[in-house]
């Protein structure tokens, strides 16, 4: 829903625009802070940086993104933003798939306890 925002140990994450398969979020994640290292069953993401250097990590591997760059994340992909600086950073993520809520989240691995639980389709979702 446009206008929903949340606040978590990394940081927030406001809704921005949103429409038929696609959801736009703007993501601020504090200095020495990264997200769950995850996948999405239904979505891709585009993450383009406004502010700040994301250190992303795909399918394993680091990818320094800056400024004014974009990266692209498939469904079904492994990733995660860090924030390996002392400033701000700000990612303007555009989710792009059949299906955009907050439960298609399988966490892989994250800093602060937050696990996945199994749900009767056999799906791993997150539960925040």
């Amino acid at each position: 829903m446009i206008g929903e925002f949340d606040v978590r140990p990394w940081g927030t994450w406001h809704v921005l625009d949103e429409g038929d398969g696609f959801k736009i979020k703007r993501i601020e994640v504090n200095p020495g802070q990264r997200l769950s290292y995850q996948t999405h069953d239904h979505r891709a993401e585009v993450w383009t940086i406004a502010a700040g250097t994301c250190t992303a990590i795909v399918d394993g591997e680091e990818v320094i993104v800056r400024t004014g760059e974009s990266i692209t994340v498939d469904i079904l992909q492994p990733h995660r933003i860090t924030n390996m600086h002392d400033e701000l950073l700000v990612v303007i993520e555009t989710q792009l798939g059949s299906y955009l809520g907050e439960d298609d989240i399988c966490r892989l691995q994250d800093d602060y306890g937050r696990g996945s639980e199994t749900i009767a389709s056999g799906a791993v979702l997150d539960r925040p």
